[in-house]
């Protein structure tokens, strides 16, 4: 791939995706299901696309969600579904498809409090925390599963949704296989059969529950960390959220450690306008490319360390 001319640039005005038509094109547009790239179609346990394009809509989501629902009932999933969501446009959007869906469908759906983003290792945390040792028990507890919104690093314009069965990973191929024909097959019937209700009533029902999804992942750190020998290195780590899910992440992490963390930008912006383009000039939060990341190779004379996420957080990039 030839690099574009302005790669490793910050992102100019004529870069930004028009946010209000994008979360209009969710709304207003629908699938054409004659064609390919505009059904359900999932790849490392989510489906991808952006509403421009007519491939991730409030259709999309409320198939899959009802084709999830109807997922779990066959596969004896009965408890919790922990559903977080990152900082992309269409997450807030989908994730309230979602939870109009699973509300009416009487799923016990646990959201992070104040509709805040949760990052993709935070829902895999939930999942294990809440079903460790239930699996051998003589009277197993009913196991948990997990819904991230989420296009993980793509260009702003696009959204997500990926589940994580109750080992707490990506979904294997037979289950996203089940999930994707049978929401295509909710799609091909005008969406009959979904359930839904109100996503104020949703939230206001016994089904939709707050989770502190913060204290629990943090405090857990230091169980798999030696977070005694990063605070006595006296190591200077500087972090740039690049807008991501863990925002809110860092601070507590370095009041919980006593580390010596600066967040360098705490910016929320569903345009990433503050990214520097990529290789191919696409704006795009991918912390394994040094065009992307050329903000945080910027902070390298200033930190011992930095580091950077995509907006979900399954990725890292580290600067020294």
């Amino acid at each position: 791939m030839a690099q574009h001319s302005h790669a490793g640039q910050p992102a100019r005005l004529s870069d930004l995706t028009n946010i209000p038509r994008l979360v209009s094109a969710y709304y207003l547009n629908k699938p054409d299901m004659s064609r390919p790239e505009q059904r359900v179609a999932f790849g490392t346990s989510g489906h991808r696309g952006s509403a421009l394009h007519n491939a991730f809509t409030e259709s999309h989501i409320l198939a899959v969600t009802q084709a999830l629902v109807e997922y779990r009932q066959q596969a004896g999933i009965t408890g919790p579904l922990f559903v977080g969501m990152d900082t992309h446009a269409l997450s807030e959007s989908a994730f309230a498809s979602a939870v109009e869906v699973l509300a009416a469908n009487g799923v016990e759906t646990r959201i992070q409090a104040g509709l805040g983003f949760t990052p993709t290792p935070v829902i895999s945390h939930a999942i294990l925390r809440h079903n460790a040792g239930k699996a051998g028990a003589s009277k197993p507890a009913a196991r948990a599963d997990g819904v991230v919104i989420t296009p993980s690093h793509n260009p702003p314009e696009d959204g997500g949704f990926k589940y994580n069965p109750p080992h707490g990973g990506p979904a294997e191929g037979e289950i996203t296989k089940w999930v994707e024909d049978r929401a295509n097959a909710i799609l091909e019937a005008g969406l009959a059969g979904v359930k839904r209700m109100p996503f104020a009533e949703a939230l206001n029902s016994p089904f939709v529950v707050e989770h502190d999804y913060v204290t629990p992942y943090v405090d857990d750190l230091k169980n798999v960390l030696d977070m005694d020998a990063i605070k006595n290195a006296g190591i200077k780590i500087g972090v740039d959220p690049l807008g991501g899910s863990g925002v809110a992440y860092w601070d507590v992490i370095a009041k919980t450690y006593d580390l010596d963390i600066e967040v360098v930008n705490y910016k929320v912006d569903p345009t990433f306008s503050f990214m520097t383009l990529d290789k191919d000039g696409k704006i795009r939060m991918d912390c394994s490319s040094p065009f992307a990341m050329a903000g945080l190779i910027a902070l390298k004379d200033k930190f011992d360390i930095a580091l950077g996420n995509d907006p979900d957080y399954d990725r890292h990039g580290i600067v020294t």
